[in-house]
């Protein structure tokens, strides 16, 4: 059995079956460098955000103006980390073809003039609409907006991500998320 300290060793975090520009509901998680508290502190079970959460929080809201194919469930920033649901549904104007590839309905279905996105060519995770390119959007803004109020936030260069498949899961992990502050410790970190 894979002992669970060297899982992501070997790069291998995302599941290789799936297509993260598929339609699904996942549950993410985003971590700071070496779990530093940049967001604020728990106290009586609920979470204080100070100034640099509270940019945490409303960026992760501005996620769905970002990305049109993107819905929010719930989510919760935490001292040292976010918790959040991403809902990824393509609006009508979008298709998947043969690949799994999301392709807008207005472009040629001739992949050889689709934009080729470097020596990954279409499978390029930048130019599709996939949730690592939203988690890379919301820690860059992040990052660049607090910095800007003079606190030198730093991301775990990975995220965790966990695909909800039913809608039992998506209630389990959204009460998870809801109970995050209340079941963490008080003033010194969290779960």
């Amino acid at each position: 059995m894979l002992n669970q300290r060297h899982k992501f060793k070997n790069g291998q975090l995302r599941l290789r079956s799936w297509n993260y520009s598929w339609h699904g509901c996942y549950f993410i998680t985003i971590k700071t460098k070496d779990r530093t508290s940049f967001f604020g502190e728990i106290a009586e079970g609920k979470m204080i955000l100070n100034e640099s959460g509270k940019l945490a929080h409303e960026l992760w809201e501005e996620i769905p103006k970002q990305f049109n194919f993107i819905h929010l469930g719930e989510f919760v920033v935490m001292p040292d980390h976010i918790h959040g649901i991403l809902i990824l549904q393509h609006p009508d104007s979008y298709y998947l073809n043969d690949s799994g590839v999301a392709i807008h309905r207005d472009q040629t279905e001739n992949l050889s003039e689709i934009k080729k996105g470097g020596i990954t060519g279409i499978n390029n995770p930048m130019t599709q609409d996939t949730i690592s390119k939203v988690i890379r959007w919301y820690k860059g803004r992040c990052s660049y907006e607090v910095r800007k109020i003079g606190i030198p936030l730093e991301w775990q260069s990975r995220f965790y991500d966990h695909i909800i498949r039913n809608q039992q899961a998506f209630s389990r992990i959204s009460q998870y998320i809801i109970d995050n502050p209340k079941n963490g410790k008080d003033n010194s970190g969290s779960r």
